[in-house]
C-alpha cells in the first residue's frame, strides 16, 4: 500500500462529503459486517477523524473512506490489533511506509455463508484440520489469556476432546466474542447464548437420533445431513426472530 493513500490529500478536497450512511453504502461491498457503531469506535480510537457540521453530524471525506478501508483490511486479513494499526496509520500521516506485514500462520479457512449472510449446510458440514495451540489462538484471535480463561470458564471455547489444540469453531468464537466486548458485552453476559445453543443442539440430535441408528451404510450420513439442514434452519430463524425483535 503506498504511504499516501490513506491520509488527507490537498488534491481531493474539493470533492463532496458524505454522511455516514454514504460510507456504510461504499464499505459494505467488501466488508459486509461493518456497521455504524463500528465507524464510531475507530473514530473513539482515533484511528479516524471525519469533520463535523455545525450540529454535530459527521462527515466523511474520500481519504477517510480511504483510511477506513485500511483499517477493516488489516483487521481481517492480516488480524492486526487497533494500537498496531494505528501505529501504520501515523507512520502513514508521516509519509512513512508502514511495516512489511508477516504472514499469518495458520491460514484460517473461511467460514461458508449463503448469499444473505445466514449460515448455509454447506457451513455445518465443514470440517478442516485447523488446530492451534493456545498461544496461536490469542494471537490469532486477538485476545488476551484473562479473555481466554473467560471463555472457557463460561463454556464458550474448549480445546478439541483429547488434545490440548483449538480449532476452527474455537477461533471463530473468541475472535466473535472480542468483537462483542468492544460494544461493552462480556462473555459472563453470553452464558444465555450458550444455553439457547445447547438447547438447539438437543433438538436437532432428538431428530436425528433414529435416523443415525438405522441398519443401512448409509444411515451415519443420512443423520449428518439431516443435522446440518436443521442446524442451519435452526440459525436462520434464530437470527431473523433477532432482527424481526431489533425492527
Amino acid at each position: 500500500m503506498a504511504a499516501q493513500s490513506t491520509g488527507h490529500s490537498t488534491g481531493r478536497e474539493a470533492a463532496p462529503l458524505m454522511n455516514i450512511g454514504q460510507v456504510l453504502d461504499l464499505l459494505r461491498e467488501d466488508f459486509p459486517g461493518i456497521t455504524i457503531p463500528k465507524i464510531r469506535f475507530l473514530e473513539d480510537k482515533g484511528l479516524i477523524k471525519p469533520e463535523r457540521t455545525a450540529a454535530g453530524y459527521r462527515k466523511f471525506s474520500r481519504d477517510d473512506v480511504d483510511r477506513l478501508r485500511y483499517v477493516l483490511r488489516m483487521q481481517r486479513d492480516h488480524y492486526l490489533p487497533l494500537k498496531v494499526i494505528g501505529e501504520h496509520l501515523d507512520a502513514i500521516d508521516r509519509g512513512l511506509e508502514p511495516p512489511p506485514l508477516d504472514p499469518v500462520v495458520p491460514t484460517v479457512p473461511q467460514v461458508a455463508l449463503a448469499a444473505d449472510g445466514m449460515p448455509s449446510p454447506e457451513s455445518f458440514r465443514r470440517r478442516d484440520s485447523l488446530r492451534l495451540s493456545r498461544q496461536e489462538l490469542r494471537k490469532v484471535a486477538d485476545i488476551d489469556e484473562e479473555l481466554l480463561e473467560e471463555l472457557e470458564r463460561y463454556g464458550l471455547v474448549a480445546p478439541r476432546a483429547g488434545t490440548r489444540h483449538y480449532d476452527t469453531d474455537a477461533l471463530v468464537v473468541a475472535r466473535t466474542v472480542r468483537e462483542l466486548a468492544e460494544y461493552g458485552i462480556e462473555p459472563r453476559h453470553l452464558r444465555s447464548v450458550k444455553t439457547a445453543a445447547d438447547r438447539e443442539i438437543g433438538l436437532v440430535q432428538q431428530v436425528t437420533a433414529p435416523l443415525a441408528r438405522g441398519r443401512d451404510a448409509a444411515a451415519s450420513a443420512r443423520a449428518a445431513e439431516t443435522a446440518s439442514e436443521i442446524a442451519a434452519l435452526s440459525v436462520r430463524l434464530h437470527a431473523t426472530l433477532v432482527k424481526s425483535g431489533l425492527s
